[in-house]
Protein backbone atom coordinates (compact mmCIF):
# COMPACT_ATOMS: atom_id res chain seq x y z
CA UNK A 1 0.00 0.00 0.00
CA UNK A 2 1.29 3.46 -0.93
CA UNK A 3 1.29 5.88 2.01
CA UNK A 4 2.49 9.45 1.73
CA UNK A 5 1.66 12.33 4.06
CA UNK A 6 3.58 15.59 4.38
CA UNK A 7 4.05 16.40 8.05
CA UNK A 8 5.34 19.82 9.03
CA UNK A 9 6.92 19.75 12.48
CA UNK A 10 5.52 23.15 13.38
CA UNK A 11 1.99 21.98 12.60
CA UNK A 12 2.60 18.76 14.48
CA UNK A 13 3.59 20.60 17.64
CA UNK A 14 0.96 23.31 17.33
CA UNK A 15 -2.11 21.29 16.40
CA UNK A 16 -1.72 17.87 18.01
CA UNK A 17 -5.00 16.86 19.58
CA UNK A 18 -3.72 14.52 22.31
CA UNK A 19 -0.91 14.84 24.82
CA UNK A 20 2.55 15.41 23.31
CA UNK A 21 4.49 14.02 26.26
CA UNK A 22 7.01 11.26 25.59
CA UNK A 23 6.90 11.70 21.80
CA UNK A 24 9.40 9.60 19.90
CA UNK A 25 10.20 11.69 16.84
CA UNK A 26 11.15 8.57 14.87
CA UNK A 27 7.46 7.63 15.12
CA UNK A 28 5.31 10.77 15.26
CA UNK A 29 2.87 9.87 18.02
CA UNK A 30 0.60 12.84 17.42
CA UNK A 31 0.91 13.93 13.82
CA UNK A 32 -1.85 16.31 12.77
CA UNK A 33 -3.10 16.88 9.27
CA UNK A 34 -5.04 19.46 7.32
CA UNK A 35 -8.67 18.84 8.13
CA UNK A 36 -10.27 20.79 5.31
CA UNK A 37 -12.56 19.16 2.81
CA UNK A 38 -13.04 21.04 -0.45
CA UNK A 39 -14.55 18.01 -2.20
CA UNK A 40 -11.52 17.83 -4.45
CA UNK A 41 -9.18 14.86 -3.99
CA UNK A 42 -5.43 15.26 -3.88
CA UNK A 43 -4.45 13.35 -6.99
CA UNK A 44 -0.69 13.41 -6.53
CA UNK A 45 -0.56 10.00 -4.86
CA UNK A 46 -3.76 8.06 -4.30
CA UNK A 47 -4.13 4.88 -2.29
CA UNK A 48 -4.58 2.02 -4.74
CA UNK A 49 -5.44 -0.72 -2.24
CA UNK A 50 -7.55 -0.02 0.80
CA UNK A 51 -10.28 -1.78 2.76
CA UNK A 52 -13.41 0.40 2.71
CA UNK A 53 -16.21 -1.30 4.58
CA UNK A 54 -19.59 -0.72 6.21
CA UNK A 55 -21.49 -2.75 8.80
CA UNK A 56 -25.15 -3.49 8.04
CA UNK A 57 -26.88 -4.72 11.18
CA UNK A 58 -30.05 -6.72 11.76
CA UNK A 59 -32.21 -3.67 12.44
CA UNK A 60 -31.17 -2.14 9.13
CA UNK A 61 -31.94 -5.45 7.40
CA UNK A 62 -35.28 -5.92 9.15
CA UNK A 63 -38.36 -6.69 7.07
CA UNK A 64 -40.70 -6.99 10.08
CA UNK A 65 -42.74 -3.94 9.11
CA UNK A 66 -43.94 -5.75 5.97
CA UNK A 67 -44.19 -9.21 7.51
CA UNK A 68 -41.09 -10.34 5.66
CA UNK A 69 -42.25 -9.06 2.30
CA UNK A 70 -41.23 -10.85 -0.87
CA UNK A 71 -37.88 -11.73 -2.37
CA UNK A 72 -38.31 -8.77 -4.72
CA UNK A 73 -38.98 -6.46 -1.76
CA UNK A 74 -35.78 -7.52 -0.05
CA UNK A 75 -33.81 -7.36 -3.29
CA UNK A 76 -34.98 -3.79 -3.85
CA UNK A 77 -33.97 -2.87 -0.30
CA UNK A 78 -30.49 -4.35 -0.72
CA UNK A 79 -30.12 -2.98 -4.23
CA UNK A 80 -30.70 0.57 -2.96
CA UNK A 81 -28.19 0.08 -0.15
CA UNK A 82 -25.50 -1.45 -2.32
CA UNK A 83 -25.92 1.10 -5.09
CA UNK A 84 -25.19 3.91 -2.62
CA UNK A 85 -22.40 2.00 -0.91
CA UNK A 86 -20.72 1.53 -4.28
CA UNK A 87 -21.31 5.17 -5.25
CA UNK A 88 -19.66 6.35 -2.02
CA UNK A 89 -16.49 4.46 -3.01
CA UNK A 90 -16.69 1.59 -0.54
CA UNK A 91 -15.71 -1.95 -1.53
CA UNK A 92 -16.90 -4.21 1.31
CA UNK A 93 -20.19 -4.97 3.07
CA UNK A 94 -20.32 -6.70 6.47
CA UNK A 95 -23.77 -8.31 6.58
CA UNK A 96 -25.15 -9.51 9.94
CA UNK A 97 -26.34 -13.05 9.31
CA UNK A 98 -26.57 -14.19 12.95
CA UNK A 99 -27.40 -11.43 15.44
CA UNK A 100 -28.73 -13.91 18.03
CA UNK A 101 -29.19 -17.67 17.95
CA UNK A 102 -30.96 -17.17 14.63
CA UNK A 103 -30.25 -16.67 10.96
CA UNK A 104 -30.65 -14.34 8.00
CA UNK A 105 -29.58 -17.23 5.76
CA UNK A 106 -30.86 -20.73 5.12
CA UNK A 107 -29.70 -22.97 7.98
CA UNK A 108 -30.29 -26.48 9.23
CA UNK A 109 -29.06 -25.43 12.68
CA UNK A 110 -30.52 -22.01 13.51
CA UNK A 111 -34.08 -20.70 12.92
CA UNK A 112 -34.95 -17.81 10.64
CA UNK A 113 -34.47 -14.49 12.42
CA UNK A 114 -37.55 -12.74 13.80
CA UNK A 115 -36.15 -9.56 12.25
CA UNK A 116 -37.16 -10.87 8.83
CA UNK A 117 -40.83 -11.71 9.32
CA UNK A 118 -41.50 -10.68 12.94
CA UNK A 119 -41.63 -14.29 14.10
CA UNK A 120 -38.53 -16.35 14.79
CA UNK A 121 -38.45 -19.55 12.78
CA UNK A 122 -40.98 -18.40 10.16
CA UNK A 123 -39.70 -19.08 6.66
CA UNK A 124 -39.83 -15.85 4.61
CA UNK A 125 -39.91 -17.82 1.36
CA UNK A 126 -36.56 -16.47 0.22
CA UNK A 127 -32.95 -16.42 1.40
CA UNK A 128 -31.96 -12.86 2.36
CA UNK A 129 -28.25 -13.59 2.46
CA UNK A 130 -28.25 -15.34 -0.91
CA UNK A 131 -29.91 -12.28 -2.40
CA UNK A 132 -27.31 -10.07 -0.73
CA UNK A 133 -24.35 -12.13 -1.99
CA UNK A 134 -25.73 -12.03 -5.53
CA UNK A 135 -26.30 -8.27 -5.35
CA UNK A 136 -22.81 -7.72 -3.91
CA UNK A 137 -21.33 -9.53 -6.89
CA UNK A 138 -23.37 -7.37 -9.27
CA UNK A 139 -21.99 -4.20 -7.70
CA UNK A 140 -18.44 -5.49 -7.38
CA UNK A 141 -18.61 -5.44 -3.58
CA UNK A 142 -17.01 -7.97 -1.28
CA UNK A 143 -19.40 -9.38 1.31
CA UNK A 144 -18.61 -10.78 4.74
CA UNK A 145 -20.90 -12.84 6.99
CA UNK A 146 -21.12 -11.31 10.46
CA UNK A 147 -22.09 -13.46 13.43
CA UNK A 148 -22.52 -12.90 17.16
CA UNK A 149 -21.45 -16.27 18.55
CA UNK A 150 -22.76 -16.41 22.12
CA UNK A 151 -25.79 -14.10 22.26
CA UNK A 152 -29.16 -15.88 22.26
CA UNK A 153 -31.58 -13.18 23.40
CA UNK A 154 -31.66 -9.78 25.08
CA UNK A 155 -34.47 -11.14 27.27
CA UNK A 156 -33.99 -13.47 30.24
CA UNK A 157 -36.76 -15.84 29.14
CA UNK A 158 -37.41 -18.12 26.17
CA UNK A 159 -40.91 -16.92 25.28
CA UNK A 160 -40.03 -15.34 21.92
CA UNK A 161 -37.70 -18.10 20.76
CA UNK A 162 -38.73 -20.59 18.10
CA UNK A 163 -39.24 -24.22 19.09
CA UNK A 164 -36.47 -24.97 16.57
CA UNK A 165 -33.99 -22.69 18.33
CA UNK A 166 -31.20 -24.90 19.76
CA UNK A 167 -31.08 -22.84 22.95
CA UNK A 168 -34.78 -23.34 23.62
CA UNK A 169 -34.52 -27.05 22.87
CA UNK A 170 -31.64 -27.42 25.30
CA UNK A 171 -33.50 -25.51 28.01
CA UNK A 172 -36.69 -27.48 27.44
CA UNK A 173 -34.79 -30.75 27.76
CA UNK A 174 -33.00 -29.58 30.90
CA UNK A 175 -33.77 -26.22 32.58
CA UNK A 176 -30.59 -26.66 34.67
CA UNK A 177 -28.32 -27.12 31.65
CA UNK A 178 -24.93 -25.46 31.95
CA UNK A 179 -24.77 -25.05 28.16
CA UNK A 180 -26.67 -21.79 28.61
CA UNK A 181 -26.18 -18.80 30.90
CA UNK A 182 -29.25 -16.76 31.86
CA UNK A 183 -28.60 -13.27 33.22
CA UNK A 184 -30.53 -10.08 33.79
CA UNK A 185 -29.17 -8.82 30.47
CA UNK A 186 -30.23 -11.84 28.45
CA UNK A 187 -29.45 -15.44 27.51
CA UNK A 188 -26.05 -16.58 26.25
CA UNK A 189 -24.45 -19.76 25.08
CA UNK A 190 -21.99 -20.66 27.81
CA UNK A 191 -18.50 -20.03 26.35
CA UNK A 192 -17.14 -22.96 28.36
CA UNK A 193 -19.70 -25.43 27.02
CA UNK A 194 -18.37 -27.92 24.46
CA UNK A 195 -21.85 -28.32 23.03
CA UNK A 196 -22.20 -24.55 22.63
CA UNK A 197 -18.77 -24.30 21.04
CA UNK A 198 -19.65 -27.05 18.60
CA UNK A 199 -22.92 -25.51 17.46
CA UNK A 200 -21.22 -22.16 16.85
CA UNK A 201 -18.49 -23.84 14.82
CA UNK A 202 -21.01 -25.94 12.89
CA UNK A 203 -22.99 -22.80 12.10
CA UNK A 204 -19.93 -21.08 10.66
CA UNK A 205 -18.99 -24.19 8.67
CA UNK A 206 -22.48 -24.16 7.16
CA UNK A 207 -22.19 -20.52 6.06
CA UNK A 208 -18.73 -21.01 4.57
CA UNK A 209 -19.91 -24.08 2.67
CA UNK A 210 -23.10 -22.59 1.26
CA UNK A 211 -22.30 -18.99 0.38
CA UNK A 212 -19.86 -17.05 -1.76
CA UNK A 213 -18.33 -14.82 0.91
CA UNK A 214 -15.03 -13.03 1.46
CA UNK A 215 -14.86 -13.52 5.21
CA UNK A 216 -16.47 -14.57 8.44
CA UNK A 217 -16.67 -11.58 10.75
CA UNK A 218 -17.18 -11.35 14.51
CA UNK A 219 -17.50 -8.15 16.49
CA UNK A 220 -16.97 -7.33 20.17
CA UNK A 221 -19.54 -9.62 21.80
CA UNK A 222 -17.56 -12.31 23.58
CA UNK A 223 -18.28 -12.55 27.30
CA UNK A 224 -21.03 -9.93 27.71
CA UNK A 225 -20.23 -6.39 28.71
CA UNK A 226 -20.16 -6.23 32.52
CA UNK A 227 -23.04 -4.66 34.40
CA UNK A 228 -22.22 -2.93 37.67
CA UNK A 229 -23.10 -5.10 40.64
CA UNK A 230 -23.79 -8.20 38.52
CA UNK A 231 -21.39 -11.12 38.08
CA UNK A 232 -21.64 -13.33 35.03
CA UNK A 233 -23.13 -16.51 36.61
CA UNK A 234 -20.75 -19.20 35.37
CA UNK A 235 -19.33 -20.16 38.77
CA UNK A 236 -20.80 -23.66 38.57
CA UNK A 237 -19.09 -24.32 35.24
CA UNK A 238 -15.85 -22.84 36.55
CA UNK A 239 -15.94 -25.09 39.62
CA UNK A 240 -16.44 -28.09 37.36
CA UNK A 241 -14.04 -27.27 34.52
CA UNK A 242 -11.66 -24.60 35.84
CA UNK A 243 -8.77 -27.05 36.11
CA UNK A 244 -6.78 -24.87 38.49
CA UNK A 245 -6.83 -21.74 36.34
CA UNK A 246 -7.92 -18.38 37.66
CA UNK A 247 -11.46 -17.44 36.66
CA UNK A 248 -10.16 -14.79 34.24
CA UNK A 249 -7.63 -17.10 32.57
CA UNK A 250 -10.24 -19.85 32.29
CA UNK A 251 -12.71 -17.51 30.60
CA UNK A 252 -10.03 -16.29 28.18
CA UNK A 253 -9.11 -19.89 27.40
CA UNK A 254 -12.74 -20.65 26.53
CA UNK A 255 -12.83 -17.85 23.99
CA UNK A 256 -9.33 -18.69 22.72
CA UNK A 257 -10.44 -22.24 21.97
CA UNK A 258 -13.40 -21.03 19.91
CA UNK A 259 -11.31 -18.55 17.91
CA UNK A 260 -8.64 -21.13 17.14
CA UNK A 261 -11.21 -23.73 16.10
CA UNK A 262 -13.13 -21.29 13.92
CA UNK A 263 -10.00 -20.26 12.08
CA UNK A 264 -9.08 -23.87 11.46
CA UNK A 265 -12.62 -24.74 10.33
CA UNK A 266 -12.75 -21.85 7.86
CA UNK A 267 -9.28 -22.36 6.40
CA UNK A 268 -9.82 -26.09 5.96
CA UNK A 269 -13.14 -25.64 4.19
CA UNK A 270 -12.24 -22.66 1.99
CA UNK A 271 -8.72 -21.29 2.54
CA UNK A 272 -9.59 -18.12 0.63
CA UNK A 273 -12.30 -17.13 3.13
CA UNK A 274 -10.76 -14.87 5.73
CA UNK A 275 -11.57 -14.66 9.44
CA UNK A 276 -11.77 -11.17 10.91
CA UNK A 277 -12.67 -9.76 14.30
CA UNK A 278 -13.74 -6.27 15.32
CA UNK A 279 -13.01 -5.98 19.05
CA UNK A 280 -13.71 -3.21 21.50
CA UNK A 281 -11.19 -0.44 20.92
CA UNK A 282 -9.06 -0.82 24.06
CA UNK A 283 -6.96 -3.94 24.57
CA UNK A 284 -5.65 -2.95 28.02
CA UNK A 285 -5.07 0.34 29.79
CA UNK A 286 -1.51 1.23 30.73
CA UNK A 287 -2.44 1.09 34.42
CA UNK A 288 -3.23 -2.63 33.93
CA UNK A 289 -0.34 -3.42 31.61
CA UNK A 290 2.76 -1.30 30.90
CA UNK A 291 2.34 -2.24 27.24
CA UNK A 292 -1.26 -1.06 27.19
CA UNK A 293 -2.58 2.20 25.76
CA UNK A 294 -2.63 5.50 27.61
CA UNK A 295 -6.39 5.25 28.10
CA UNK A 296 -8.88 4.69 30.89
CA UNK A 297 -11.77 2.51 29.80
CA UNK A 298 -13.24 -0.96 29.49
CA UNK A 299 -10.65 -3.57 28.48
CA UNK A 300 -10.88 -6.49 26.06
CA UNK A 301 -8.49 -8.64 28.03
CA UNK A 302 -9.83 -8.02 31.53
CA UNK A 303 -13.54 -7.30 31.04
CA UNK A 304 -14.59 -9.18 27.88
CA UNK A 305 -11.97 -11.95 28.23
CA UNK A 306 -10.85 -11.43 24.64
CA UNK A 307 -7.07 -11.79 24.29
CA UNK A 308 -7.11 -10.25 20.84
CA UNK A 309 -3.34 -9.82 20.59
CA UNK A 310 -2.83 -13.52 21.24
CA UNK A 311 -5.11 -14.24 18.29
CA UNK A 312 -3.02 -12.13 15.93
CA UNK A 313 0.30 -13.40 17.28
CA UNK A 314 -0.82 -17.01 16.79
CA UNK A 315 -2.32 -16.34 13.36
CA UNK A 316 -5.83 -17.34 14.42
CA UNK A 317 -7.37 -14.30 12.71
CA UNK A 318 -6.59 -12.76 9.36
CA UNK A 319 -7.52 -9.19 10.19
CA UNK A 320 -8.29 -7.11 13.25
CA UNK A 321 -10.70 -4.17 13.12
CA UNK A 322 -10.72 -2.36 16.48
CA UNK A 323 -13.75 -0.20 17.12
CA UNK A 324 -12.19 3.22 17.65
CA UNK A 325 -15.49 5.00 18.03
CA UNK A 326 -14.18 7.87 20.17
CA UNK A 327 -13.20 11.36 19.11
CA UNK A 328 -9.70 12.71 18.67
CA UNK A 329 -9.09 14.41 22.02
CA UNK A 330 -11.47 12.17 24.03
CA UNK A 331 -10.25 12.31 27.63
CA UNK A 332 -10.59 8.61 28.49
CA UNK A 333 -9.91 7.08 25.08
CA UNK A 334 -8.36 9.46 22.57
CA UNK A 335 -8.76 8.15 19.02
CA UNK A 336 -5.30 9.38 18.05
CA UNK A 337 -3.63 7.65 21.00
CA UNK A 338 -5.40 4.39 20.19
CA UNK A 339 -4.77 4.33 16.46
CA UNK A 340 -1.02 4.67 17.07
CA UNK A 341 -1.18 1.92 19.70
CA UNK A 342 -2.97 -0.50 17.38
CA UNK A 343 -0.59 0.35 14.56
CA UNK A 344 2.26 -0.92 16.74
CA UNK A 345 0.43 -4.13 17.62
CA UNK A 346 -0.87 -5.56 14.35
CA UNK A 347 1.45 -8.58 14.66
CA UNK A 348 1.69 -9.09 10.92
CA UNK A 349 -2.06 -9.34 10.36
CA UNK A 350 -4.17 -6.86 8.42
CA UNK A 351 -5.44 -3.98 10.50
CA UNK A 352 -8.50 -1.88 9.69
CA UNK A 353 -10.15 0.79 11.83
CA UNK A 354 -13.80 0.83 12.87
CA UNK A 355 -15.27 4.36 12.67
CA UNK A 356 -18.46 5.66 14.26
CA UNK A 357 -20.25 7.79 11.65
CA UNK A 358 -22.16 10.19 13.89
CA UNK A 359 -19.44 10.71 16.49
CA UNK A 360 -16.90 11.37 13.77
CA UNK A 361 -19.10 13.84 11.90
CA UNK A 362 -20.28 15.58 15.08
CA UNK A 363 -16.79 16.13 16.50
CA UNK A 364 -14.96 19.29 15.44
CA UNK A 365 -11.34 18.94 14.36
CA UNK A 366 -8.47 21.35 15.03
CA UNK A 367 -10.19 23.60 12.52
CA UNK A 368 -13.67 23.89 14.05
CA UNK A 369 -15.25 24.40 10.60
CA UNK A 370 -14.65 20.73 9.80
CA UNK A 371 -15.48 17.34 11.28
CA UNK A 372 -12.78 14.84 12.23
CA UNK A 373 -13.42 12.60 9.21
CA UNK A 374 -10.50 13.84 7.14
CA UNK A 375 -8.11 13.76 10.09
CA UNK A 376 -9.04 10.17 10.93
CA UNK A 377 -8.74 8.90 7.36
CA UNK A 378 -5.41 10.64 6.88
CA UNK A 379 -4.11 9.02 10.07
CA UNK A 380 -5.16 5.60 8.82
CA UNK A 381 -3.30 6.20 5.55
CA UNK A 382 -0.24 7.66 7.21
CA UNK A 383 0.40 4.73 9.53
CA UNK A 384 2.17 1.85 7.81
CA UNK A 385 0.30 -1.08 9.38
CA UNK A 386 -3.25 0.18 8.81
CA UNK A 387 -4.94 -0.78 5.56
CA UNK A 388 -8.40 0.75 5.66
CA UNK A 389 -11.55 1.74 7.51
CA UNK A 390 -15.04 0.44 8.21
CA UNK A 391 -18.05 2.60 9.08
CA UNK A 392 -20.70 1.99 11.73
CA UNK A 393 -23.61 1.87 11.30
CA UNK A 394 -24.87 1.84 7.73
CA UNK A 395 -27.99 4.00 7.97
CA UNK A 396 -26.38 7.39 8.80
CA UNK A 397 -23.78 6.76 6.13
CA UNK A 398 -26.44 5.96 3.54
CA UNK A 399 -28.45 9.00 4.66
CA UNK A 400 -25.36 11.18 4.10
CA UNK A 401 -25.28 12.24 7.76
CA UNK A 402 -23.16 15.36 8.15
CA UNK A 403 -22.34 15.13 4.41
CA UNK A 404 -20.20 12.03 5.02
CA UNK A 405 -21.39 10.28 1.86
CA UNK A 406 -20.39 13.19 -0.35
CA UNK A 407 -17.08 13.59 1.48
CA UNK A 408 -16.24 9.97 0.77
CA UNK A 409 -17.55 10.00 -2.80
CA UNK A 410 -15.88 13.20 -3.96
CA UNK A 411 -12.82 13.33 -1.75
CA UNK A 412 -11.49 10.41 0.27
CA UNK A 413 -12.84 7.58 -1.92
CA UNK A 414 -13.06 9.45 -5.22
CA UNK A 415 -10.94 6.76 -6.84
CA UNK A 416 -11.68 3.03 -6.49
CA UNK A 417 -9.43 0.76 -4.49
CA UNK A 418 -8.97 -2.99 -4.26
CA UNK A 419 -8.71 -4.94 -1.02
CA UNK A 420 -5.10 -5.17 0.23
CA UNK A 421 -3.58 -8.54 -0.65
CA UNK A 422 -3.43 -11.22 2.04
CA UNK A 423 0.09 -12.29 1.19
CA UNK A 424 0.56 -14.20 4.44
CA UNK A 425 -2.14 -16.59 3.21
CA UNK A 426 -1.00 -16.72 -0.41
CA UNK A 427 1.43 -14.38 -2.17
CA UNK A 428 1.47 -15.84 -5.67
CA UNK A 429 0.18 -13.45 -8.33
CA UNK A 430 -2.37 -14.73 -10.82
CA UNK A 431 -1.59 -15.06 -14.52
CA UNK A 432 -2.24 -12.16 -16.88
CA UNK A 433 -5.47 -11.94 -18.84
CA UNK A 434 -5.52 -13.28 -22.38
CA UNK A 435 -6.50 -11.90 -25.78
CA UNK A 436 -7.09 -8.27 -24.79
CA UNK A 437 -8.50 -6.19 -27.63
CA UNK A 438 -10.57 -3.07 -28.29
CA UNK A 439 -13.54 -3.62 -30.54
CA UNK A 440 -15.83 -1.00 -32.07
CA UNK A 441 -19.56 -1.33 -31.52
CA UNK A 442 -22.31 1.26 -32.14
CA UNK A 443 -22.02 2.51 -28.54
CA UNK A 444 -18.25 3.03 -28.88
CA UNK A 445 -15.17 0.98 -28.13
CA UNK A 446 -15.46 -1.99 -25.83
CA UNK A 447 -12.50 -3.70 -24.23
CA UNK A 448 -12.67 -7.49 -24.26
CA UNK A 449 -10.38 -10.10 -22.77
CA UNK A 450 -10.36 -13.70 -21.58
CA UNK A 451 -9.65 -15.32 -18.26
CA UNK A 452 -6.67 -17.62 -17.89
CA UNK A 453 -8.26 -20.82 -16.57
CA UNK A 454 -6.68 -22.74 -13.71
CA UNK A 455 -7.64 -25.56 -11.37
CA UNK A 456 -5.83 -23.83 -8.50
CA UNK A 457 -8.59 -22.11 -6.51
CA UNK A 458 -6.14 -19.63 -5.00
CA UNK A 459 -5.00 -18.52 -8.46
CA UNK A 460 -8.41 -18.08 -10.07
CA UNK A 461 -8.95 -14.72 -11.69
CA UNK A 462 -11.88 -13.47 -9.63
CA UNK A 463 -12.04 -9.86 -10.80
CA UNK A 464 -10.13 -7.39 -12.94
CA UNK A 465 -8.69 -3.88 -12.60
CA UNK A 466 -8.97 -1.40 -15.45
CA UNK A 467 -6.34 1.37 -15.55
CA UNK A 468 -6.19 4.31 -17.96
CA UNK A 469 -3.23 6.46 -19.03
CA UNK A 470 -3.16 9.50 -21.29
CA UNK A 471 -0.78 9.58 -24.25
CA UNK A 472 2.79 9.97 -23.05
CA UNK A 473 1.88 9.28 -19.42
CA UNK A 474 4.05 6.59 -17.78
CA UNK A 475 2.36 3.30 -16.91
CA UNK A 476 2.10 3.32 -13.10
CA UNK A 477 -0.21 0.74 -11.58
CA UNK A 478 0.69 1.71 -8.00
CA UNK A 479 -1.08 5.06 -8.09
CA UNK A 480 -4.80 4.68 -7.51
CA UNK A 481 -5.69 7.76 -9.56
CA UNK A 482 -5.06 5.63 -12.66
CA UNK A 483 -7.57 2.97 -11.60
CA UNK A 484 -10.85 3.48 -13.45
CA UNK A 485 -12.86 0.61 -11.99
CA UNK A 486 -12.91 -3.04 -11.08
CA UNK A 487 -15.17 -5.63 -12.64
CA UNK A 488 -15.96 -9.33 -12.54
CA UNK A 489 -16.86 -9.21 -16.23
CA UNK A 490 -14.45 -9.77 -19.12
CA UNK A 491 -15.53 -6.67 -20.98
CA UNK A 492 -15.79 -2.92 -20.42
CA UNK A 493 -17.45 -0.19 -22.51
CA UNK A 494 -15.14 2.83 -22.91
CA UNK A 495 -16.40 6.42 -22.64
CA UNK A 496 -16.12 7.36 -26.32
CA UNK A 497 -16.23 11.07 -27.27
CA UNK A 498 -14.76 12.42 -30.51
CA UNK A 499 -11.96 9.98 -31.25
CA UNK A 500 -9.20 12.59 -30.95
CA UNK A 501 -7.27 11.61 -27.80
CA UNK A 502 -5.21 8.48 -27.32
CA UNK A 503 -5.43 6.49 -24.10
CA UNK A 504 -3.69 3.32 -23.05
CA UNK A 505 -5.78 0.91 -21.01
CA UNK A 506 -4.16 -1.76 -18.85
CA UNK A 507 -6.11 -4.77 -17.55
CA UNK A 508 -4.84 -6.77 -14.59
CA UNK A 509 -6.28 -9.89 -12.97
CA UNK A 510 -6.89 -10.24 -9.22
CA UNK A 511 -7.17 -13.54 -7.36
CA UNK A 512 -9.10 -14.60 -4.26
CA UNK A 513 -6.46 -13.18 -1.90
CA UNK A 514 -6.40 -9.91 -3.87
CA UNK A 515 -2.99 -10.54 -5.37
CA UNK A 516 -2.82 -8.63 -8.63
CA UNK A 517 -1.10 -9.82 -11.80
CA UNK A 518 2.27 -8.12 -12.15
CA UNK A 519 2.20 -6.09 -15.35
CA UNK A 520 -1.21 -6.41 -16.94
CA UNK A 521 -2.07 -6.41 -20.61
CA UNK A 522 -2.43 -3.10 -22.46
CA UNK A 523 -4.17 -1.72 -25.51
CA UNK A 524 -4.24 1.82 -26.95
CA UNK A 525 -7.46 3.42 -28.17
CA UNK A 526 -8.27 6.83 -29.62
CA UNK A 527 -11.34 8.21 -27.85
Amino acid sequence: MFKKVTVILFVLLLLSSCSLKNINLTEPESASFDSGNDNCPNTDDIIDDEYRGVWINYNELSMKSVGGGTAEDFKNKIDTMFENIKAFGLNTVIFQVRPFSDSFCSSEIFPWSSYITGEQGKNPGYDPFLIATNEAEKYGLKIEAWINPYRVSYKDNFDDLSESNPAKQWYTDNPLTDDLIITGSGIYYNPSSKRAQKIIIDGVREIVKNYNISAIHMDDYFYPYPIAGQEFPDQQSYARYGNGLSLSDWRRNNVNFLIQELHQTISQRKPWVRFGISPFGIYRNKKSDENGSDTNGLQNYDDLYADVLLWTRNGWVDYMMPQLYWEIGHKAACYETLIYWWNRHNNGRHLYIGQDVKRTMNAADVNPKYSQLNHKIQLSRYLDNISGNCFWPAHPLLENYGNIGNALKYDHFAYPAIIPAYTFIDDKCPAEVKSLKARWIPQGYVLEWKRKNTKDEMQKQVYFCIYRFAEGEPIDLSNGRNLVTTTRETGYLLPYKKGTVKYTYVITAVDRMHNESKKGKKVTVKL
